[in-house]
């Protein structure tokens, strides 16, 4: 195909981090030629990163799949069609389920970094498998913060966001937001934040980020210690009643309890044990709490770290006790047109893993105690797993567990655009169109008070033989006997969507079990009546409906007309004909209190576990090594790293090995140089890389990235693997007790020269 004259741009967005800004592209035959930053977004309004022009090294490298793969007895693949693949799972799990019961069965993923719209039409897969065991990244990162949030607000998916715009102090904690975004607009707003001389910026990191070299107060926390600098700064604030009484005796109960914890801390101690001086300590707490308004935006280098949902309580206290909270520049909550998670039950009600017992939080299982529900003898032993968009072989901690228990699986497929290091271990491989190859949406819509949805047309066809995840879904329940066909239905949406409304909601009425099955039967029924093969998008029609009855002003506020059932069309219109994402809601900071979920309406302060395990906290200095003098930290954001979803190496202009980081009198003291090779050794493996002397570095602690480690076809035979495994050298053992998150900013090791 000949280029045309005019270039014609196409509106998409990026799908390497949460935030998914909103880009055009120019194609040619399936080349990505250009990208550029869409200005017609709502939220991002024209901003990407250096990383998005590097998106075709996603969408065309040699290791796309174009056909389902069968594992043969000697662990080579052949490929077979797609009703041979659909009809041996099908067959596979239902007798897994009626030999074994649901419990033996688990799902694990379900969207990389934006392709969520197969979401729903996963759970209502995982309703035909029988199962509630769902495993995913979020999981592995933030169910401790989730857990926090259920006990402060009344439900584990009150989720609050952070205000950065209009904040007059901002706190970056555990983030860099330069390299890692997840604010908006990252790098314009921080030069904003920096330029503005009424405004500060405090960073809490262990290396000198980008971000901590634009701050107003950088604390150089020691790894691990965040619990004892986050608790100091509220006893200092506490001390000095830095604390908003007004707004603590309006909205919260349980402060008496949490002043007296406070109370009793050695300010000092604290802060000596966390490596920061008393004044800076005393100076953070100053500042937070004598803002007109302060944000606190958090990530993964607490979430991942010792005492990781303590930390999730102590940051929430940090706004919470300074009445930031619900205002412009504060925390607040956000709507949700499509729930990225749920609710889980305490007490008696409260659901548990069947080998390890562990909890559910927010209805998912953390990935580090897989392996152990899946390598035992237990009789409720996971024997089936389904792996969609994730890579747990790399991405999750201790890749040769990982390894071992799917050995032991009677049955592993995996659907991904790619033959990954999960993919390999499976018995079968189900090919997914890429995320501009269909229909797509991202769940990650967390923004306040405007809060906006993006869905996204194809850019390409999907490859010959690929299926996007509505199309594998949909044919496994049918060939599990889990759904009837409806050509009611079907009649009833050739007729319009208000006929088509009235017999679906009476079918759910009469039927309530089908629930949860509901997305599968709206992509085969009202699905085929949408425009440009917008089938899988059908789910998103009930979703609008019940956000428009759910917030009705606030649908109003962001331009959409009509009342009762007319809103939600009105709604759902904009978002199917709005290529560059539409508005859905406009909320008022008032309205910040109608998402509380407590009977009483307040904020509860006060968690027992977590006042027990603060006043455990011992200052301390630890004084042995095991062996592992140095902590690494294992997945840190870089220029050219983003995850699993970039395979080919090529895509990288620079650090192409993943060089570890280190301190240069570290370095000296093992005679190393910048380019020197070293092993690096944990409990659980050793890894070799390069290293790279950094200055920005804390003393006794190195870096590694994530995303390297992948294998990928060479350029004559075989396959290479480029830059280190790290979860080679993390351990599923190492995790926090109420959550289950991983360790993986905190593991010990130790580095040797090699010759």
């Amino acid at each position: 195909m000949s280029r045309p004259e005019t270039a014609v741009w196409q509106p998409t967005a990026c799908i390497l981090c949460s935030r998914n800004c909103g880009i055009e592209v120019e194609t040619r035959d399936r080349e990505l030629v250009k990208i550029r930053g869409d200005k017609a977004h709502p939220v991002s309004t024209g901003y990407f990163c250096q990383k998005a022009q590097r998106l075709n090294f996603y969408q065309n490298h040699s290791d796309r799949l174009t056909s389902p793969l069968r594992r043969r007895p000697d662990g080579t693949f052949e490929e077979i069609s797609w009703e041979t693949a659909i009809a041996e799972i099908a067959a596979k799990l239902v007798a897994l389920r009626e030999n074994h019961g649901g419990q033996s069965l688990a799902y694990y993923g379900g969207g990389g970094q934006g392709n969520h719209l197969g979401g729903p039409y996963g759970k209502a897969f995982r309703t035909a498998m029988g199962t509630a065991n769902y495993y995913s990244a979020l999981a592995q990162e933030k169910t401790g913060g989730f857990w926090v949030d259920g006990r402060l607000y009344g439900r584990q998916n009150c989720h609050p966001t952070e205000d950065v715009e209009q904040a007059e102090v901002v706190v970056f904690i555990g983030t860099n937001p330069w390299q890692s975004h997840g604010i908006r607009n990252a790098r314009t707003t921080l030069i904003e934040i920096q330029k503005d001389p009424n405004r500060k910026m405090i960073v809490i990191d262990p290396r000198r980020t980008e971000t901590a070299a634009l701050a107003d107060l950088y604390l150089q926390v020691r790894p691990g210690t965040d619990a004892f600098l986050l608790g100091a700064i509220l006893a200092v604030m506490v001390r000095e009643d830095w604390v908003d009484h007004e707004f603590l005796a309006a909205r919260t109960t349980g402060f008496e309890t949490v002043r007296t914890m406070l109370e009793k801390i050695p300010i000092e101690a604290f802060a000596k044990r966390a490596g920061i001086s008393l004044a800076a300590v005393e100076e953070a707490a100053r500042l937070m709490a004598q803002a007109k308004s302060c944000a606190v935006r958090t990530d993964l280098g607490i979430e991942q770290t010792l005492n990781s949902t303590l930390n999730a309580w102590l940051r929430s206290l940090l706004f919470l006790l300074t009445g930031n909270f619900g205002k412009p520049g504060g925390n607040t909550f956000h709507t949700y047109l499509v729930p990225l998670i749920g609710h889980s039950e305490e007490g008696e009600k409260q659901m548990r893993s069947a080998v390890t017992g562990f909890p559910f939080i927010t209805n998912l299982l953390p990935p580090n105690i897989l392996p152990l529900e899946i390598d035992t003898d237990h009789p409720q032993r996971i024997r089936g797993l389904v792996v969609d968009s994730a890579n747990p072989v790399v991405s999750a901690a201790d890749t040769n567990a990982y390894r071992a228990a799917f050995a032991k699986l009677d049955l592993l497929v995996v659907i991904d655009v790619a033959l990954t290091e999960t993919a390999r271990e499976a018995h079968y491989v189900l090919p997914a169109a890429s995320q501009f190859e269909k229909w797509e949406a991202t769940f990650f819509n967390l923004e306040f008070p405007k809060n906006a949805f993006h869905l996204r047309k194809p850019l390409f066809d999907p490859l010959p033989g690929t299926l996007p995840e509505a199309e594998i879904y949909t044919r496994l329940i049918h060939a599990m006997g889990a759904l009837p066909d409806f050509p009611d239905l079907k009649a009833a949406a050739q007729k319009g969507r208000l006929p088509f409304a009235m017999m679906f909601q009476k079918l759910l009425a009469t039927h309530p079990e089908l629930l949860d099955l509901a997305p599968v039967i709206l992509y085969e029924t009202l699905g085929p009546t949408l425009p440009d093969g917008a089938a899988s998008a059908a789910f998103l029609w009930a979703s609008a409906h019940q956000f428009a009855a759910k917030y009705p002003e606030a649908v109003r506020r962001a331009g959409h007309q009509g009342d009762g059932p007319m809103l939600g069309e009105s709604l759902f219109a904009a978002i199917l004909s709005s290529h560059s994402g539409t508005l859905i809601s406009v909320n008022e900071y008032e309205d910040t209190w109608d998402f509380i979920r407590h009977k009483d309406g307040r904020i509860h302060l006060e968690i027992p576990e977590m006042v027990e395990a603060f006043n455990q906290l011992d200052p301390k200095e630890p004084v042995e090594t095991n062996g592992f003098p140095f902590v690494l930290v294992a997945g840190e954001r870089r220029s050219y790293n983003a995850n699993t979803i970039f395979r080919d190496p090529d895509w990288r202009k620079n650090d192409r090995e993943g060089a570890l980081r280190i301190h240069p009198e570290d370095a000296a003291t093992l005679g190393l140089v910048s380019g020197d090779k070293v092993t690096c050794t944990s409990k659980r493996s050793t890894v070799t890389v390069q290293v790279e002397l950094a200055d920005s570095m804390c003393r006794g602690v190195v870096m590694l990235p994530h995303g390297y480690g992948l294998e990928h076809p060479a350029n004559g035979a075989g396959r290479l693997r480029n830059g280190p495994r790290i979860n080679e050298l993390t351990s599923t053992a190492e995790m926090d007790p109420i959550a289950g998150t991983p360790y993986h900013k905190h593991v010990p090791v130790r580095l040797e020269k090699l010759a």
